[in-house]
């Protein structure tokens, strides 16, 4: 049995009950779903709907923003991630981010890549940071792309290229979890192509969450979607009913283009 059909009904990370604030803005309305391990999760809705914040939520991102307020729970592995004792360095090296637009480090892909094992000092010799360099970059499919050129500036590559190293640079420090915000905004249609298949490979190993406005992507990649309205989660199910057989009116026109 494969590792996504074991996991089927595994709940990696549980939103309950989930308001939050930024000054007087009440961004998220008591949002409540299960992300389920080896699955990819749609996050959908127009702009300004919260899909961003709750992702950023998830690994504590915001808490870097003044004047927020967070009630309700995110328990990841069963433990909430608002536990005092949480390290938040490690809760984000355990759910890792990817960006809307590629953010490599003005410095080599090789350095890139082995950057975050370096910061944590996961591995002590020159050998184990080659191995990890060249996993990660097989990992994402760049490595035959750039396996001759590592010591060439990050930024020398393309913008789907970025991407992809970005990716692996996240991969080398063992995440659980990958959070992606629009990660294929800002390439173009053969980058995102392979940005998706990425995706589609990757869920053998990570739990997936992306926020996309493109509906079209979210129908190709995900297994879960959720639609997003005004800060509320108005619909969360399979991709498939989703699309095909929403319940709720709301979703029904948004899908179809009669809002948003």
């Amino acid at each position: 049995m494969s590792a996504p059909e074991q996991n089927k009904n595994i709940v990696e990370i549980a939103i309950r009950q989930l308001n939050f604030h930024y000054g007087d803005n009440h961004a998220l309305k008591n949002v409540t779903l299960d992300i389920y391990k080896n699955k990819i999760t749609a996050l959908i809705g127009p702009s300004g709907c919260g899909k961003s914040t709750l992702l950023r939520t998830l690994n504590r991102m915001n808490d870097l923003i003044p004047h927020i307020k967070i009630k309700g729970d995110v328990l990841f592995k069963e433990r909430s991630i608002f536990d005092p004792d949480i390290d938040c360095v490690e809760l984000r090296k355990k759910i890792g981010m990817v960006f809307q637009r590629p953010n490599p480090f003005p410095i080599s892909i090789y350095n890139n890549v082995i950057f975050g094992p370096k910061l944590h000092n996961m591995y002590s010799s020159k050998n184990k940071h080659d191995e990890v360099v060249e996993r990660s970059l097989k990992a994402v499919g760049l490595w035959n792309e750039v396996k001759d050129k590592l010591k060439k500036s990050a930024l020398d590559l393309s913008g789907g290229q970025q991407q992809r190293l970005c990716i692996a640079r996240l991969l080398a420090v063992k995440p659980e979890v990958l959070l992606m915000d629009e990660p294929c905004s800002a390439l173009d249609p053969i980058a995102t192509l392979k940005i998706e298949e990425l995706m589609k490979e990757l869920k053998k190993d990570y739990t997936i969450i992306i926020v996309t406005h493109n509906m079209q992507q979210a129908a190709r990649v995900s297994d879960m979607t959720g639609f997003f309205l005004s800060g509320e989660l108005v619909e969360y199910c399979e991709t498939e009913k989703l699309f095909t057989s929403p319940d709720k009116k709301e979703t029904q026109d948004y899908i179809t283009g009669r809002f948003g």
